[in-house]
């Protein structure tokens, strides 16, 4: 199946749902940099597939999805100092860590495939 729209695409479905997640476990965090900053990483994810895949060019959608794969490291990156710092527990530690990782990996699949 051909995607017709980022909306269809596996990596941005769970893109959302990583944001969501992150938005609503973070939302009581009072550091409010750190709030930001891993709430932005986590948009930039989901925000960065979808305008690769608006460009309508291979080139260019690759080039988006390769900062939209870095911006899943930050996030996880953050999740491991959200953890040291004991803003989250190890479950939702590992839950959101899994599911950045995922995306990542599907993210560089269908980048094989372009």
């Amino acid at each position: 199946m051909k995607a017709e729209r980022f909306e269809d695409l596996i990596f941005w479905k769970r893109s959302k749902f990583l944001v969501v997640e992150i938005y609503r476990t973070f939302r009581n965090v009072k550091d409010f940099g750190f709030r930001d900053q891993i709430q932005r990483a986590a948009v930039s994810v989901m925000n960065n597939s979808a305008e690769g895949f608006e460009r309508k060019g291979n080139k260019e959608f690759k080039h988006f999805l390769f900062i939209a794969k870095g911006s899943c490291g930050e996030v996880r990156s953050m999740l491991n100092i959200a953890f040291e710092l004991g803003y989250i527990d190890k479950i939702n530690f590992e839950k959101l860590s899994g599911i950045s990782e995922e995306i990542s990996k599907i993210m560089s699949g269908f980048i094989k495939k372009l």
